[in-house]
């Protein structure tokens, strides 16, 4: 019996196709209650459960064919950058935004532009440049008078970013227009309906003025715009209880304004700094010497040859 006993428990304790040691598909110790080995090749306690060795990842596996890709990809997209360059007749390529910073800055409002009770009631900040190191500017285009279809093409063609802050009554005989302009990414903001002087309103009729504008805009293109632009940069506090209470997180003004013809400055200095909002507007040979395509190559030359970047408001925001 005592035979016959011990042969059982060799035969019940060997792996098939192998040999009674009872090696595991975890890695080469021995199964069994009295038998694990641990990470280290020693025996562990009696009914523990066998140790699981880590798994290795594999080396990354390089595929020639799939660099190759990435570097032609690379090259012609910068073919086409040149091209698109020469054919709107820029004096350099226009330089490439670097990544927007993972974490984005405190966005504050700029001294001397406060209202009374500012930060007591969480109004929206008003500032003219984003807090940054990165060599970016941010162009912003006004109001919606101009529809050159051209403008669409050359932006859409350099791809150059811009944010459009819109009113009501100059963009309601062609939604259309800035509906092709937001489907090549432009985020579309407000300018109020009529855009009128604010300060002259009451907080009642400012508030239709803006609230409105919101309206118009998440029925015609789909969201409420979080920037608000109050016309001629004129605003008071109630301009802006009035936009916080319809949603507006911003009041973004501008540091430079840039015309078919020449540029205009805030700073005494006459300079661009990293970050700053450059307005212009949607405007013609009606209302200037030039087109504006015109205008886009003028601002494009100046801050390509100084070394920034066109870079998209809300991405640092």
């Amino acid at each position: 019996m005592a035979v016959l006993v011990a042969a059982a428990i060799a035969s019940g304790c060997a792996q098939p196709g192998g040999s009674g040691t009872g090696a595991g598909p975890w890695a080469g110790g021995a199964s069994g209650p009295s038998g694990v080995r641990g990470p280290e090749g020693g025996p562990e306690a009696a009914g523990s459960p066998p140790s699981r060795q880590p798994l290795k990842a594999p080396p990354p596996v390089t595929d020639p064919d799939s660099q190759a890709k990435k570097l032609q990809s690379a090259r012609e997209a910068r073919a086409a950058r040149v091209a698109a360059a020469r054919r709107w007749r820029l004096d350099a390529v226009p330089l490439t935004p670097p990544p927007p910073p993972a974490r984005k800055a405190e966005i504050t409002t700029r001294d001397g532009f406060e209202v009374g009770g500012h930060e007591e009631l969480g109004l929206p900040p008003v500032f003219t440049t984003v807090p940054t190191k990165q060599r970016v500017v941010f162009l912003t285009i006004d109001d919606g008078a101009e529809k050159d279809p051209t403008f669409l093409r050359m932006m859409s063609d350099l791809q150059v970013p811009y944010t459009a802050f819109l009113s009501d009554y100059l963009i309601r005989e062609n939604y259309g227009y800035f509906r092709r302009m937001q489907r090549s990414g432009v985020v579309l903001n407000n300018h109020t309906l009529h855009h009128p002087y604010l300060p002259a309103l009451s907080y009642r009729r400012q508030q239709h003025e803006i609230c409105g504008m919101q309206e118009v805009i998440e029925e015609r293109y789909g969201r409420r715009p979080l920037l608000f632009r109050p016309p001629y940069g004129n605003y008071d506090r109630d301009s802006l209880r009035a936009a916080k209470s319809c949603g507006i997180e911003y009041v973004p003004l501008w540091n430079e304004e840039v015309f078919v013809d020449h540029w205009e400055y805030r700073e005494p200095d006459r300079r661009i700094r990293p970050g700053d909002i450059v307005l212009s507007h949607f405007r013609g040979r009606e209302d200037w010497k030039g087109t504006m395509p015109d205008m886009i190559r003028r601002f494009l030359n100046k801050v390509t040859a100084e070394g920034y970047a066109v870079a998209r408001l809300e991405d640092y925001l």
